[in-house]
């Protein structure tokens, strides 16, 4: 399981300084990034040379906890299925080990040029697990 560190921020609250629900995507975007640059991933080579991009075809999510500033979070991303254009990601924003927010979030693999499903790279669906 791949884990990025992300520190709440006063931007990132609301007037309770707690996280603002929406925040919580985009913690989980930044994860996901991490994680598939850790696995070799170069979006931008992707788009470039593959034509290729990953988008959100769905999130659900459900809130836990209210993170508050300046708690360091660890936001993670696990693979639990991967088919020929798309995955399915469990995701988990935790304060030690006390979840504050989960995902369930299926990421699709598309063509740039018409946003079509395509086939995630060979070499590349080898390294994603699933």
């Amino acid at each position: 399981m791949f884990a990025w560190p992300v520190r709440v921020y006063y931007e990132d609250t609301d007037f309770g300084g707690v996280v603002y629900y929406a925040n919580y995507l985009r913690y989980f975007e930044r994860a996901r990034t991490e994680w598939l640059r850790s696995l070799g991933v170069d979006h931008q080579r992707l788009a470039r040379e593959d034509g290729l991009q990953f988008v959100v075809r769905r999130a659900e999510i459900d809130f836990l906890r209210g993170a508050r500033l300046d708690d360091e979070l660890s936001v993670t991303v696990e693979c639990t299925e991967r088919k020929r254009t798309y995955l399915w990601l469990r995701q988990r924003a935790l304060r030690g080990a006390e979840p504050m927010a989960a995902a369930r979030v299926q990421a699709a693999c598309v063509r740039r040029e018409d946003f079509r499903p395509a086939p995630i790279p060979a070499a590349l669906a080898a390294r994603l697990g699933g």
